[in-house]
């Protein structure tokens, strides 16, 4: 869904009050074939600093607090906090309760 509202194909109407879509639109859109391929390329089209973060966030496990990447952060003198939060817009991270998740 995300990756639909990107590109202008699913929006949300403040008129209406409901989400709105070109079915025809949608349809004509070249899927990957599987959810591999998909998130492959959604990181590629990350910028090196967001992917490094990810490295970095990876290294540790499937989660990791806040508090800890502010650490990280300031020991490795890289800025990481902001990278992973564009990891989040992007759909490949949740953030929740302080936490970073894949």
């Amino acid at each position: 869904m995300l990756s639909l509202s990107k590109k202008s194909l699913l929006f949300p109407s403040l008129n209406r009050r409901q989400w709105e879509w070109d079915i025809d639109k949608i349809m004509s859109q070249k899927l990957p074939d599987d959810v591999a391929m998909f998130l492959t390329k959604s990181i590629e089209a990350l910028s090196e600093d967001v992917k490094a973060s990810l490295c970095v966030l990876s290294c540790f496990g499937s989660s990791a607090e806040t508090a800890f990447i502010k650490t990280l952060e300031r020991l490795l003198q890289k800025t990481l906090l902001s990278n992973l939060d564009a990891a989040v817009e992007e759909g490949l991270l949740d953030k929740k309760d302080g936490r970073y998740h894949f």
